[in-house]
């Protein structure tokens, strides 16, 4: 069966850290999960569980200590122009406009960048900032600019986009609207993401599939399906199915983190 170019696939990945005392600290036990093509997969758990480190060992910014990461049946080596990264700040250049800013990664790795005005144009309008194209950072709020980020994280239409806690440092009325915006951009353009997060129903409502990780050394402890079918509503946020979802990934974060709790092989659901 042919591989689609963008399915990443995390095959008996690790990875551990040399602390400045030397000695050696695992952060990330042996996991393996897929996430495909055009899927919206979501990483939850406590600080430290290992969910950035495999988002930058996704992103070839990171080496596994073992195992692999594969994307479109090659493993990841080394940063890739075809993926786009976002992270939990924004990282805007201050000195450049709106404009420049989502142009900047197309700069960055030698393009034409005339050649994206165009495209630049459509995605700062789907992000909701027609008409802020000259303006700089410092004029726009933090979740404005955190739009900017989304689209320069989109403008080279990358195969595959990582998001390492993009709404963290909003507040809970600008993080509902961006979540309600991230669902309609990618519905949009249909990319696969791998999407880190400590916020369940941030997860819930965003994902295909949610995969709950144990505190350090970070494992899976299961991977749950969600079940509510595309467009999602705002509603879907105050209803029954919508809570059950969410106290069923809660029963299971609660229960891995228990003092008492095993530290088993992981389990997918």
């Amino acid at each position: 069966m042919k591989i689609q170019s963008d399915a990443v696939s995390f095959q008996s990945t690790g990875r551990t850290f040399r602390t400045r005392e030397g000695a050696l600290l695992t952060a990330l036990e042996t996991v393996n999960f897929e996430v495909g093509a055009g899927e919206f997969v979501s990483l939850l758990g406590p600080s430290g569980c290992g969910k950035t480190t495999l988002l930058r060992m996704a992103a070839g910014l990171l080496e596994p200590s073992w195992g692999k990461v594969v994307v479109g049946g090659r493993p990841v080596t080394a940063p890739r122009p075809d993926f786009g990264v976002v992270f939990q700040q924004p990282l805007l250049l201050p000195w450049l406009t709106v404009f420049k800013n989502v142009l900047l990664p197309v700069d960055v790795q030698g393009r034409k960048v005339s050649d994206y005005h165009q495209r630049a144009l459509e995605l700062v309008e789907m992000v909701g900032l027609k008409g802020f194209e000259k303006r700089l950072p410092s004029e726009l709020s933090g979740g404005m600019q955190q739009r900017v980020a989304l689209a320069r994280g989109l403008i080279h239409d990358p195969k595959l986009l990582l998001m390492d806690e993009p709404f963290a440092a909003l507040d809970a009325m600008t993080r509902e609207n961006m979540n309600i915006e991230l669902q309609r951009i990618w519905a949009a353009n249909r990319k696969t993401v791998l999407f880190v997060t400590h916020g369940i129903p941030e997860a819930v409502f965003l994902s295909d599939r949610v995969v709950v990780m144990s505190a350090r050394p970070g494992r899976i402890v299961k991977i749950v399906d969600i079940p509510f079918p595309r467009l999602r509503e705002p509603s879907l946020l105050g209803t029954a199915e919508f809570a059950e979802v969410v106290a069923e990934i809660r029963a299971v974060f609660d229960e891995a983190h228990a003092p008492n709790a095993p530290h088993a092989s992981q389990a997918a659901a």
